[in-house]
């Protein structure tokens, strides 16, 4: 089984630092990053032969300025839908409150798991189980995973969280937990969001991992940023590879200078 695994989208965020540029091609592609890095993930999920999307939260970051950044959100699904390709999403930090992400009709392949407990949506074509729970305001203290359903014999299982796994230091410490409230679920894959950094825990058979945001928004989010391609199979270790889906680059640069006058 392959699946895709990505989060923190906060599509249509604005990139900092965009006014120092001026109005050239440089801004305006750092503009669009967000919508196109979302382009590149609905290409790579179809590209695979994708079993599935799964979405760890923050899609959004906040209420819209335009309703035109959920259109096009559902635009991306909808080729999706016309794939054939089921998406599971939860809600994190920063969409858990949105109204009009709320009222947003969505194509019937995307499930938005609740937030009042842990849900479940088992794929019996492909035996697999997916669970899940989206934030119910933004500031979720409390520790979600110690309530998640245990894993379901003879399927595949997953996990979808927002969380600060174990303080995620200079991450707000959101539904809080530690590798051992994930893996003693018994689930193949924890699919995490909330963390920009690509991290994974665990070994053997039960992995857990952050999947890193889809595109770096400022010059301390560098590197290549994109989602995890997962290989599932029972009994099996995951097999994870990360593919970059960011269109604009941060990178840092050591200069030497001892030499100059």
């Amino acid at each position: 089984m392959r699946l895709v695994h990505a989060a923190d989208v906060h599509l249509d965020s604005p990139l900092r630092g965009l006014s120092r540029l001026g109005d050239g091609a440089l801004a305006d592609l750092l503009r669009q990053a967000t919508r196109r890095a979302l382009e590149n993930l609905t290409e790579l999920t179809v590209a695979i032969g994708a079993d599935g999307l799964l979405l760890a939260g923050d899609i959004y970051d906040g209420e819209w300025r335009d309703y035109g950044t959920g259109r096009f959100f559902v635009e991306q699904m909808g080729r999706l839908h016309d794939e054939q390709i089921p998406v599971f999403l939860v809600r994190g930090n920063h969409d858990a409150q949105s109204e009009i992400a709320r009222s947003l009709s969505l194509p019937p392949n995307v499930t938005v798991f609740g937030a009042d407990e842990a849900g479940t949506v088992v794929v019996d074509e492909i035996d697999l189980a997916v669970h899940g729970q989206s934030y119910a305001t933004r500031d979720v203290e409390t520790n979600l995973a110690r309530a998640y359903p245990d894993a379901i014999g003879g399927m595949v299982n997953v996990g979808l969280l927002h969380t600060a796994v174990e303080g995620a230091e200079g991450h707000a410490l959101y539904a809080p937990c530690t590798v051992d409230d994930l893996t003693r679920t018994g689930y193949d894959y924890f699919a995490l969001g909330h963390v920009h950094t690509h991290r994974i825990f665990g070994d053997g058979e039960r992995v857990a991992a952050f999947s890193g945001n889809l595109q770096g928004r400022h010059p301390r989010e560098s590197g290549p940023k994109g989602a995890l391609v997962v290989e599932l199979e029972p009994g099996r270790a995951p097999v994870i590879r990360l593919e970059p889906c960011d269109v604009a680059r941060w990178a840092s640069l050591r200069i030497d200078v001892a030499a100059c006058r």
